[in-house]
Formats: C-alpha cells, sequence, structure tokens
C-alpha cells in the first residue's frame, strides 16, 4: 500500500508519518533553533547590562540579583507545568504562545522607568520561557525519530543550549555598548517575530496526551518545591547559609519535591509520570545536565568577571573572547552526537567529555594579575568547550529519546529544569565560596593595596574554578558509573512518528 493510501487512510485523530526525507523537518529545526536561542542567551544577556540598567533606574546593588533570580525563579519552577500544557493542548498552541508571552514581557522590560517594572518583565519573561522551551525541545523529540537525522538535529540543539550563555553575553555587550542596556531586551521582539512566523507556517497542532488531564495537587507541588529550591540558593548569595531564608527555603524545597515524588506514584493522571526517570540512560542524562549547568557558570559568570576587572575588555570584547569556547563546544557537538555516541555509546563519550571539560577548568585556575587572554584563558576555552559539546548534545539526546509521544513535552521540561536548577545551585555555591576565598586571603594583609586586592579577585575565581573542576570530576564518574554500556537502540514503544 502507497504512503498516500496510508495517509489518507487514517483518522483525524491519528498519527501522520512523514517522509523520511522531508525538508520541512530541517526548517523545524531552524525555527525550534530560533526560540531555544532567544529563551537560552536571556539567562546572561542582561548581566552585562545591568550597571547601566542599574545606573538609568537607580536600584541598589543589593536589588541587582533580582534582575536575573526574577527570571531564572518562574522559569525553573513553572517549566514542568509547561511541559504538560504543550503535551495536553498542543506543542503548536504552546510554542506560538510562549513566543508571543516572551516578546511581550521583553518590550515591558525594555520600556520599563522602574526597578519594579523591570523585575515584573523579567519574570513574566520566565513564565512565557517556561512554556516555550519544552515545547520546542519536544516538537525536536517528536519531529526527528530517524536516529542520524535526530542525532543531527541535537547536535544543533544541544550546542545552543550549551553556547546560549556565551552568545548571550556578547550580543549583550555589543547592545549596550552600540545602543543602550533597553535593546538587550528589546532585540528578542525581533528574534521571536522570526520564530513566531516560522512557527505559524510550518508546525500543525497535535495533542499528544489530549485524554489526559491535568495534574494540579502534582503541578502545585513540584512548582513550589522548585520555587523554593532555586530561591534558596539565591538567597545564599546575599545572605548567609545560616540565614533561615536560605536553609528554610532549600528544605521547604526537598520537603515539596519529595511529596511531589510521592503524590507521582498515586495520581491518576501524573505530571511527571516516574518511568520517564527510571529509565537507567534518561536518569543518567538529566544527571549529567544538571551538573553541567552547575559547572558551566565557573566560565560565564567568573571569568567574565577577570576579562572586564582584570584585563580590562569592555562588555563586546569580552563576549568575543567566548567565540572559542562556542566553535569548539559546536564542533565536538556534531562529532559527539553524530559519529562518537553511535559508535561508542554514552557510557565512553560523556564520562570523556566530562573528563576534558574537567581538564580545562583546572588548567584555567592558573591565571594570574598578569596573565594574557591567549596563553592563560584562550586555549582553556576551547578545551573546556570541547568537553561540554561531548556531554551537552548527547545527554539532552538520551534524556528525551524513547518516551512515549504523550511525555514527550514533560521530558523535555525536565531537561530544562534540570539544567535552570543546576545553573541556580552553581551560582550560588561559586559565589559564596568565590567571596570566602576573597575574605580568607585578606585576612593579615594590607587591603588597601591595589595588588593585594587584585590577587584577592583572582583567588575568588581560582576557587570557583577548582569546585567547577570538581564538579565536572563528579560528573565524570557518576556519568561512568550509571550510563549503560553499548550504543542505545529506538524504543519500540515510542512510536517513530513524526507531528508536524
Amino acid at each position: 500500500m502507497s504512503q498516500k493510501t496510508l495517509t489518507e487512510g487514517t483518522q483525524s485523530g491519528a498519527l501522520e508519518a512523514q517522509p523520511t526525507g522531508s525538508s520541512k523537518r530541517w526548517w523545524i529545526l531552524a525555527i525550534v533553533a530560533v526560540a531555544q536561542l532567544m529563551v537560552v542567551l536571556d539567562a546572561t544577556i542582561v548581566n552585562i547590562a545591568l550597571p547601566s540598567a542599574q545606573k538609568d533606574l537607580g536600584f541598589s546593588d543589593g536589588n541587582r540579583q533580582w534582575i536575573v533570580t526574577a527570571y531564572a525563579l518562574a522559569f525553573a519552577s513553572l517549566l514542568l507545568l509547561g511541559g504538560r500544557i504543550a503535551d495536553l493542548f498542543g506543542r503548536k498552541t504552546a510554542f506560538l504562545v510562549g513566543v508571543v508571552g516572551f516578546a511581550g514581557a521583553s518590550a515591558l522590560g525594555g520600556a520599563a522607568n522602574s526597578f519594579g517594572m523591570l523585575v515584573t518583565a523579567r519574570a513574566l519573561q520566565g513564565v512565557a520561557g517556561a512554556l516555550l522551551a519544552p515545547a520546542a525541545l519536544s516538537l525536536l523529540n517528536t519531529t526527528f525519530t530517524d536516529a542520524r537525522e535526530r542525532a543531527r538535529a541535537f547536535s544543533v540543539y544541544g550546542a545552543i543550549a550549551g553556547a546560549g550563555g556565551a552568545v548571550g553575553l556578547l550580543l549583550g555587550g555589543v547592545l549596550t555598548d552600540a545602543f543602550d542596556w533597553r535593546w538587550t531586551l528589546y532585540v528578542n521582539v525581533a528574534i521571536a517575530f522570526v520564530a513566531f512566523a516560522g512557527g505559524w507556517v510550518l508546525l500543525s497542532n497535535h495533542r499528544d496526551a489530549a485524554g489526559s488531564k491535568l495534574d494540579v495537587p502534582g503541578t502545585v507541588l513540584v512548582a513550589g518545591g522548585l520555587f523554593s529550591l532555586v530561591y534558596g540558593f539565591s538567597n545564599a548569595e546575599t545572605h548567609d547559609w545560616s540565614s533561615p531564608q536560605t536553609w528554610g527555603f532549600l528544605i521547604v524545597g526537598v520537603v515539596l519535591l519529595t511529596a511531589f515524588v510521592w503524590w507521582q506514584n498515586r495520581a491518576a493522571h501524573p505530571l511527571l509520570p516516574l518511568r520517564i526517570l527510571l529509565d537507567r540512560n534518561r536518569g543518567a542524562s538529566f544527571l549529567a545536565v544538571l551538573i553541567t549547568g552547575a559547572g558551566m557558570f565557573g566560565v560565564f559568570l567568573f571569568l567574565t568577571y577577570y576579562l572586564q576587572l582584570n584585563l580590562g575588555f569592555s562588555p563586546t570584547k569580552t563576549g568575543v573572547a567566548f567565540l572559542p569556547m562556542i566553535g569548539a563546544l559546536m564542533v565536538m557537538a556534531q562529532v559527539g552526537t553524530t559519529v562518537l555516541v553511535p559508535r561508542l555509546g554514552p557510557k565512553v563519550v560523556i564520562p570523556l567529555g566530562f573528563a576534558i571539560a574537567m581538564v580545562g577548568m583546572a588548567w584555567l585556575t592558573g591565571i594570574g594579575v598578569g596573565s594574557s587572554y591567549a596563553s592563560h584563558v584562550l586555549p582553556q576555552l576551547i578545551v573546556i568547550g570541547a568537553g561540554l559539546g561531548m556531554v551537552m548534545p548527547p545527554a539532552m539526546q538520551l534524556a528525551t529519546g524513547g518516551v512515549a509521544a504523550e511525555d514527550a513535552g514533560v521530558a523535555s521540561a525536565t531537561v530544562n529544569a534540570m539544567q535552570q536548577v543546576g545553573g541556580s545551585i552553581g551560582t550560588a555555591l561559586l559565589n559564596t565560596l568565590a567571596a570566602s576565598a576573597a575574605t580568607d586571603y585578606l585576612a593579615g594583609k594590607d587591603a588597601s593595596s591595589k595588588l593585594v586586592q587584585a590577587q584577592a579577585t583572582i583567588e575568588s575565581y581560582t576557587t570557583a574554578f577548582w569546585w567547577s573542576a570538581g564538579f565536572f570530576a563528579a560528573g565524570t564518574l557518576i556519568a561512568f558509573a550509571l550510563y549503560r554500556r553499548g550504543v542505545p537502540q529506538q524504543d519500540a514503544d515510542a512510536a517513530p512518528v513524526v507531528h508536524m
């Protein structure tokens, strides 16, 4: 029977298979990549513009972190809900609503005339991103089902997810230097227009979990748990670890997430079916994304400080300095997903990637007050980028591979949640450890000396880099212990069909 006859014979709610060579899939990849880039780069694009925004709107140093934290809190706490909405109501609908919401919130932030208005806009960006990000990844998961094409698509997606933070630093620096800090937000409107137009034309709305219902108790528990966890770690940056606002929220977060897991075993329509987490390769991949998110901030955050404050780089030059890392990451993303994992399996490739990133990060601790970018930063960035390129894209592919079509959205949301929570944990821990290292170095020394102060900042950076190397070392051991041997096979229950 011909493909045409098969397609015509399906009922309106049935799944339709698409020709393997359809070029439409690659256009969908381009649109999904644009949307994902917008979400990921917004976690860092505002960072470089913060001093300008602070001067313009007149808010304090203590309040400055909330411009970043408001986005992270809303994004992380609502991701699983956003993923389930995509499954229940259709990925095209979730994608387009998320794109429009992100553009509207960005425009509001660009027009902000007060600190409160800017924080509100950033929180709304996080809400829209929580709907958009899992819809985008689940679209990729259900569009590319051929093993070779899927590997290539996830190499692109994973490279964007890994390098998006560095792209945000570059773009934020260029826009701030050339125009105004407000353009770090306004630029999303242009990006969203492209994503919306492409999504409107290319996507069709398919609801794989249309017969299910939304798990309201589960939604409340996981949203509250993730919010408390991220909020607690964020408070660690401005409060002591002994503060109730830090440990109190962390305890509440752990309790709520434990209750969420308990409830998922009993709910008729669970928000996050535990079968998604219990597969060994998938569970290992979720942990790999979490650890990578925590360790990557050691590069982006503290190296940005070093380049600007110690080497005197401009915001634009700082962004350009990260480009070699992005290039190495993108090259190894292709090699890792399309060549290495299909031949060697994740038990070899992902631990090796973590080990390479660990070596690069440990090498980066050699920076000093008089170091140069070419000798003490550039080679290390290339090594780190190559290592992360072997971890992020394969882990994201394996984390969403083999899930049933009706669970694609929530599995994708879990990947994004792991990356976001990992980033929040990494930021809080590394900031605290770096600050303690600087304080310890200054003890008993002449703190008024500029040379002593400069060396204290170097101590804080290298401490953060050593801890990031430690994260990657832990990732090496965990990935090697958890991943199955051999090359992963397509799950027969994953329904290898294409929804467009």
